[in-house]
């Protein structure tokens, strides 16, 4: 039996409908196409460049303050993360999905480096995120 094909697939794929980039995984619509015959270490490093991604853009916005925290929050509202996954990446899911409910960060474990709200902090990560995949796209770096 063949085992399960681990991917940054946050269950909100975009490329559905017309996207060239998905909104919820920054992935190019070809890598989202082609990640199972990608090689395991392929996988592993593009999840890794898609993690340090979100690190760089959630870090000019957001501080972790209490990982822990962080963690048991997204169990508590049954948020997908890998144990692997840096809590800065964790913290852009809990906004994706919590953006609209989330009143007080620090319950979260996580500080705002600007006075804006959890949907303010998610739509300026989202953007950034988006354009930097962009860009990505437009350089069309082939994955090995």
């Amino acid at each position: 039996m063949a085992g399960r094909v681990t991917s940054p697939c946050v269950g909100l794929c975009s490329t559905t409908v017309g996207d060239r980039v998905c909104r919820g995984c920054q992935r190019l619509d070809g890598e989202i196409r082609d990640w199972p015959a990608l090689a395991g270490e392929a996988r592993e490093r593009r999840m890794a460049e898609l993690d340090a991604l979100r690190v760089a853009v959630a870090g000019r916005h957001l501080v972790v303050l209490d990982a822990e925290a962080l963690e048991a929050q997204l169990q508590r509202h049954r948020i997908r993360f890998r144990a692997e996954q840096p809590p800065l990446s964790r913290a852009v899911e809990l906004l994706r999905v919590g953006r609209g409910r989330i009143r007080d960060l620090s319950r979260y474990g996580l500080a705002p480096r600007e006075r804006l709200d959890a949907a303010a902090l998610h739509a300026r990560i989202s953007a950034e995120l988006m354009a930097a995949a962009e860009t990505r796209r437009h350089a069309a770096v082939p994955l090995s």
